[in-house]
């Protein structure tokens, strides 16, 4: 899978980042991390921060956070 979204339950800014993936028919693999932001420690390894939604595009050789952005980029780039 060259998508990974890593998220967190019940988060909305992560459900936003799964509802465009799916409308857009865009395959990918979520990882659900952990709610203690201490305990993200994958998220950091791939990212360098431990917040969530972050997309990884192993194509492309893209990581993102931030939700905006994340939609911005599903738009101009995955769609």
């Amino acid at each position: 899978m060259s998508l990974t979204l890593y998220a967190l339950d019940g988060c909305p800014f992560c459900v936003k980042v799964h509802d465009a993936l799916s409308e857009h028919g865009i395959e990918y693999e979520t990882v659900w991390t952990d709610a203690m932001h201490s305990d993200r420690n994958e998220v950091k390894r791939v990212s360098g921060q431990r917040g969530v939604p972050v997309l990884v595009d192993d194509d492309r050789g893209v990581t993102m956070c931030e939700s905006d952005n994340i939609l911005e980029y599903i738009e101009q780039t995955l769609a």
